[in-house]
């Protein structure tokens, strides 16, 4: 396998989960892409079901129908841990299980594909956090790795669950929030990617490439939500946007499937709600998301839900 050089600015800022994780301990949501987190000792688990599907997929930056194989549906049910190490620092694992599948699967000759996709590890830190009596000024940083923990193939687009290749990520969060629950969050990040092996010894990524290892782009994220806290900071309202924009990479060339060096652009909205049940340590989110523009990707939408419990491991203080 070739080596992939990395390089490493000054400023680099990094990217993490968009799985959504919610917490109990300060009736707060967590994820690592928040300005969230919990006291030390606690941890938190999420058990949460995806569904999302679609019909259209941009060639470059034109829209096409999926004349063959109809509307791709992709299932993805995550199982995700995040734990309290102390009260400026989360840690987070997770591994998603995938499944693929077509509407109409081209008279049964491409087929969906099921299996886990790629275990996660990431680390959240507070940099700063400032509170005056109008509002909270919050920075936060996150480091993230990922990697494949199953042998599925990246190179089988658009049944593939993943892009088979290793990831590493940085990311800096700024939030305001103001006294009475309403709050702006700002990050931006960065993924070093690697590289992925595919079942052929040649493909085309603007020039001839005669091995099986292909470059999967590195890629910049860019997210910003909108957001409330009500009713004693037990249920949260918030609009989100995402941006995606790879650094490299090509287009799918018409009438070709697309592949893992494909130039990746991405505009989605969203919409979430969260709610967690006072002195039980449940959790409930529902969330929709919806692709609007982009490039080399597909034009889908994706509806989620999930339950949450966060527990405390600190042992009990007994008087003698």
């Amino acid at each position: 396998m070739p080596t992939k050089p990395f390089h490493w600015p000054g400023s680099t800022l990094l990217m993490a989960f968009i799985i959504a994780l919610g917490t109990m301990g300060s009736l707060r949501a967590q994820t690592p892409s928040d300005a969230t987190l919990m006291h030390s000792k606690n941890i938190c688990l999420l058990f949460a079901t995806d569904f999302g599907a679609f019909n259209q997929y941009w060639e470059g930056e034109l829209l096409r129908e999926n004349q063959t194989v109809a509307t791709v549906h992709r299932y993805t049910s995550t199982t995700m841990a995040a734990i309290g190490v102390l009260d400026k620092l989360d840690f987070y694992v997770g591994v998603p299980y995938v499944t693929t599948r077509s509407s109409k699967p081209n008279g049964g000759k491409f087929a969906g594909v099921s299996n886990f996709q790629d275990i996660i590890f990431a680390a959240k830190y507070q940099v700063l956090n400032f509170q005056s009596e109008k509002g909270q000024f919050l920075f936060l940083t996150t480091v993230g790795y990922s990697t494949p923990i199953s042998d599925y193939l990246s190179d089988y687009k658009p049944y593939s669950i993943g892009l088979g290749a290793p990831e590493f990520s940085a990311r800096g969060i700024l939030q305001y929030k103001t006294a009475f629950g309403l709050f702006l969050r700002g990050d931006v990040a960065h993924l070093w990617r690697g590289y992925t092996k595919a079942e052929r010894d040649y493909y085309y990524n603007d020039g001839s490439y005669y091995t099986a290892w292909m470059d999967v782009p590195d890629a910049w994220n860019y997210e910003a939500a909108l957001g409330l806290w009500c009713f004693s900071n037990s249920l949260k309202f918030e609009v989100n946007y995402f941006g995606l924009k790879s650094t490299s990479g090509d287009d799918i060339r018409p009438y070709n499937a697309a592949q893992p060096t494909n130039k990746v652009e991405v505009d989605r909205v969203g919409a979430s709600i969260q709610y967690f049940l006072p002195r039980t340590g449940f959790g409930a989110i529902v969330y929709h998301n919806r692709v609007i523009e982009g490039r080399n990707v597909g034009k889908s939408h994706n509806t989620g839900i999930g339950v949450t419990y966060q527990f405390s491991i600190k042992k009990k203080q007994h008087e003698e």
